[in-house]
């Protein structure tokens, strides 16, 4: 990695971007030339103010000419669903792309022609993209590929991630879109075309790096009901009614399922149905010939998760700038950029 600081713009102000500029921001090794926003209310803004920090003189555009026109070495690219044009606009003007949208983690399952695009503006610009986060990203790719190096023999790889959501407030999201508090039903369809995108680019790109790739992705969502009336942030789940999410992604192979992630969601621990459901974290299981089992928990109060989670998308994406902006051309996956590695002093 180079002396020089890496030049970046944040692009997008979002939950996880806020968290990913005032990353920027602190950085000893990134210095922010820029940051794109889509707000016209935002433009003309401070990035310093808009991410709770001191000013920096960096002031918001909503421009991409003005961002190709500072020429940054890499894009922190977190908006809400993807602009081709303009990721290829970056890309072949010169600016690298790191980015937490889900659809690139493995570059075979996009659209050929959006492929094509992509990799020529790579190529013209000596650029790469890369798609990185938590989850999918670290616990689906980074972790096990750490884990799958004991292996000689891999029969299968379970993740569940736990999510105790009782502490958001956010009655829209969790009532009427998740569906907690209502009676139970066949889950939102939605929710699980969404998961099943991300996590199932996320496995198929695993999987290719162990030479096991997978013949099919299958999805499957469960609810279970709360034993008794639960007042959480967001209001009141009522006895009977759904307090708890279980979807389930399995990549399967050869007739059964090789990888598997299981995605717990809860409000309550206290319901009907006979689910292990622990704190927040993750709890990882590798069937082989070196068996393994890890537990990843938070080992802090709920009511500090808001502002603790956030990092867990933002800071491996920022971390990934200096591997991203060293890497070969085209669009590049976990298994194929060196390890990523946080700047801490």
């Amino acid at each position: 990695m180079r002396a020089a600081p890496y030049k970046v713009v944040q692009w997008a102000t979002g939950n996880i971007g806020t968290r990913s500029l005032r990353s920027v921001i602190e950085h000893p090794n990134l210095e922010l030339v820029g940051l794109y926003v889509h707000s016209g209310e935002k433009a003309g803004r401070d990035a310093g103010e808009l991410c709770g920090l001191a000013p920096t003189g960096i002031k918001a555009t909503n421009s991409i000419d003005e961002v190709i026109a500072l020429r940054p070495d890499c894009v922190l690219y977190m908006q809400q669903g993807a602009n081709i044009d303009d990721l290829c606009g970056l890309l072949s003007a010169g600016a690298n792309v790191v980015t937490t949208r889900v659809e690139f983690h493995d570059p075979l399952t996009l659209d050929p022609g959006v492929r094509q695009r992509l990799e020529d503006a790579c190529r013209k610009g000596g650029t790469s993209l890369h798609s990185t986060g938590s989850s999918p990203g670290f616990i689906t790719e980074a972790l096990p590929i750490v884990l799958l190096s004991l292996q000689r023999r891999l029969e299968g790889l379970t993740v569940n991630e736990f999510a105790d959501v009782s502490s958001r407030n956010s009655p829209d999201m969790l009532f009427k879109v998740m569906g907690f508090g209502q009676p139970p039903a066949v889950l939102n369809r939605h929710i699980l075309a969404e998961v099943k995108v991300g996590f199932a680019n996320s496995f198929r790109a695993l999987a290719n790096a162990i030479a096991m790739p997978l013949d099919s992705v299958e999805i499957e969502g469960e609810c279970a009901t709360v034993r008794n009336s639960t007042r959480i942030a967001a209001g009141v789940i009522e006895k009977g009614t759904v307090g708890a999410l279980r979807i389930t992604v399995s990549g399967m192979r050869q007739g059964r399922a090789l990888m598997r992630m299981r995605l717990n969601w809860y409000c309550s621990k206290d319901i009907a149905e006979p689910w292990d459901l622990r704190d927040s974290g993750w709890h990882v299981v590798v069937e082989g010939d070196v068996p393994l089992d890890v537990s990843i928990r938070y080992p802090i109060a709920i009511e500090q998760y808001a502002q603790m989670t956030p990092g867990l998308t933002a800071h491996r994406a920022v971390n990934a700038v200096p591997v991203v902006c060293e890497a070969a051309p085209g669009i590049r996956t976990t298994a194929e950029l060196p390890q990523v590695i946080s700047q801490l002093g």
